[in-house]
């Protein structure tokens, strides 16, 4: 892990009665991490100035607003899953994405695995109908600086929108 940056923050997850041990880096790139390691994508999505966020109703994600993503398909290069979560869950286009981090999830039986966070600019392809899966419930596009109406995920998650913010930023300039 000597490539991941020094200083990550820190916390702990109470998910299903488990205790899960939260670790966060910033990253530029992901090239580094184990591809078998590498669970889950998840976009902090931009659509001109607001923020897409999706309602998911499934088992895994709960009855809740949160980001557009999901797990890695076998094969599938995590760019193409982020694409594709995308258009799944929201009917957008993925038109630029940037590495924001990965968050390093240790199960209480020690398994360590990732989730990795883009910045993604997008665009409808046209209105949203349904996720394939039936999972996503719904979407909104809100201002950003709104999003803890609609979920608050401690340190970590405040680190990742405020780069997100930065990185789509810098990238409309």
């Amino acid at each position: 892990m000597n490539k991941l940056k020094s200083n990550p923050i820190q916390s702990k997850l109470f998910w299903k009665g488990k205790t899960y041990k939260l670790r966060y880096f910033d990253l530029n790139t992901f090239d580094h991490l184990p591809y078998e390691k590498c669970q889950q994508v998840y976009g902090v999505c931009f659509c001109k100035k607001r923020m897409v966020i999706v309602k998911g109703e499934s088992e895994e994600s709960g009855k809740g607003w949160g980001l557009v993503g999901g797990h890695v398909e076998k094969g599938e290069k995590f760019k193409e899953t982020l694409r594709r979560e995308i258009k799944e869950e929201t009917n957008m286009k993925l038109l630029k994405s940037i590495p924001i981090g990965a968050q390093e999830v240790t199960s209480p039986k020690g398994k360590v695995f990732y989730q990795l966070r883009y910045c993604a600019i997008v665009k409808p392809i046209g209105k949203f109908e349904k996720d394939p899966d039936g999972s996503i419930t719904e979407i909104k596009m809100i201002n950003p600086k709104n999003y803890k109406k609609y979920f608050d995920w401690g340190e970590i998650g405040e680190k990742i929108i405020r780069r997100a913010l930065d990185l789509v930023l810098a990238a409309q300039r």
